[in-house]
């Protein structure tokens, strides 16, 4: 279990610690807007489109090997991060960073499923949770404390390099403690609809990031459009291979549950409301008013306290009010989103961390009330049979959810920063003030949207319940 979970904390320690290191990163290399963006984009995008093939490749070639591969993997490819020596390798280092997380986070959980006994598995699944809400704690800590440090004057570097001891550990204790697992030979891999699965994702995200650089030629509108057509063949392979007895990615049971399909939307748009806004928050702290990278990790440390801290008090709850603890927890980020704002607009010379702390963690608190009733709302909808490729499903689309919130509001940010690009003083503050509000309203429209839609589903299903 330590092996496992310690590989999960890379992960995640991962994903949010190259927030902080952004501005460094841009700094050092003269990254554009544009190729900053790809920098966390690569990462959550690839793993966006891995993790659903992957997960399935594990029962095929063994969950034991894919695990290792990708920790492997995942190790290597943070070396090669840390010693990158342009943007344009390094962005390549991060697109295999996340492919190598695809294969190993699946994993994870699989192989808990199998190698505990039933009465242990609460007490083994709580502790993941809890493991993943420090992860996501100490990226931005840890990753602020390296970089502010400037270990060896290597800057951002060791953001990244500190995987590698990590890493390393986890694959000794794989080799010694991770006990060989069945396969299911007779799974064939669907290659075909694992590439369509990634060309529909590459084909709306990739002109959304790219398209402000280029001048929104008349082609990115093409690719957008031309996603919905991807996904429906998608659809429609995956059907012709459950007819035929073969292996799918998505099976048709899934396929076919218009209320499961409707919740995955609701995750994807869920999931875009926060990553984006934290990549925006980082550049506004330290490339706008001067922070250094530890003090931009302590000043947004109370959101995922409040992620934290929530998310233990709502497991109380078990599975009521699933709807009302959503729409109420969406409802809390669009408060603490708004006092955000409020705040922002009112920096001066110096922005204040502790005033920007009570709105952060309001709206840690709403995201931790919510997010674990809405994979519980998700899941419910899947027939039992199919709990494994919905779970991947689930997280595949909550990743993508990522990536088009990172490219949304990375697109507003920088287009209202203008011309100005990155460079920082009294009198860019102004830029950054108006481009971080901007970008943060994104947000906003994002759980509003989502209060209405799920409190109007909690109104109608008291309503039922009351015998209206």
């Amino acid at each position: 279990m330590a092996v496992l979970y310690l590989a999960s904390l890379i992960n995640l320690i991962d994903v949010s610690i190259v927030n902080v290191a952004l501005p460094q990163i841009q700094a050092d290399t003269g990254a554009t807007p544009t190729q900053l963006k790809w920098v966390a984009e690569a990462y959550v995008l690839a793993l966006a489109v891995g993790l659903l093939p992957f997960g399935r490749f594990g029962d095929v070639f063994g969950r034991r090997r894919m695990f290792v591969w990708g920790l492997l993997g995942f190790t290597a490819a943070s070396a090669v991060c840390g010693l990158a020596p342009n943007i344009e390798s390094l962005i390549a280092a991060r697109a295999m960073q996340g492919m190598a997380a695809a294969m190993m986070v699946p994993q994870v959980l699989a192989i808990v499923h199998v190698i505990f006994a039933p009465s242990e598995k609460a007490r083994v699944f709580g502790l993941f949770g809890t493991i993943s809400s420090l992860g996501v704690v100490a990226g931005p800590i840890i990753g602020g404390a390296l970089i502010s440090a400037d270990l060896a004057g290597l800057g951002w570097r060791p953001a990244f390099l500190v995987n590698i001891p990590l890493g390393v550990a986890a694959l000794i204790g794989a080799s010694l403690y991770l006990p060989r697992l069945e396969t299911d030979r007779e799974t064939q891999p669907d290659w075909f609809g694992s590439a369509l699965f990634a060309l529909a994702a590459w084909l709306l995200i990739f002109p959304l990031i790219q398209g402000r650089s280029l001048g929104w030629p008349w082609w990115s509108f093409v690719l957008m459009a031309a996603s919905i057509p991807a996904v429906l063949v998608f659809a429609s392979h995956q059907r012709i291979r459950s007819a035929g007895g073969a292996s799918a990615l998505m099976p048709p049971g899934l396929m076919s549950n218009p209320a499961y399909l409707c919740r995955l939307g609701l995750v994807a748009l869920f999931f875009s409301g926060i990553p984006g806004l934290f990549l925006v928050l980082a550049i506004f702290l330290q490339a706008g008013f001067g922070l250094t990278a530890l003090e931009s990790g302590l000043v947004t440390t109370p959101f995922p306290v409040g992620v934290m801290v929530a998310s233990m008090l709502t497991q109380r709850f078990g599975d009521r009010h699933l709807h009302a603890r959503i729409a109420g927890g969406a409802a809390l980020l669009v408060v603490g989103m708004l006092g955000l704002v409020a705040v922002i607009q009112s920096t001066g010379a110096v922005p204040n961390g502790f005033a920007l702390a009570p709105p952060l963690l309001i709206a840690g608190f709403g995201m931790g009330a919510a997010v674990i009733s809405l994979f519980q709302v998700t899941m419910a909808s899947v027939a039992m049979l199919d709990a494994g490729a919905g779970s991947g499903a689930m997280q595949a689309f909550q990743q993508i959810g990522a990536a088009l919130g990172i490219a949304v509001a990375g697109q507003i940010f920088f287009t209202v920063l203008g011309d100005g690009g990155m460079s920082a003083g009294s009198e860019s503050a102004p830029r950054f003030v108006r481009a971080a509000s901007c970008a943060a309203f994104y947000s906003i429209v994002v759980f509003c949207s989502l209060t209405v839609l799920v409190g109007w589903q909690a109104m109608k299903r008291r309503d039922r319940a009351a015998g209206f």
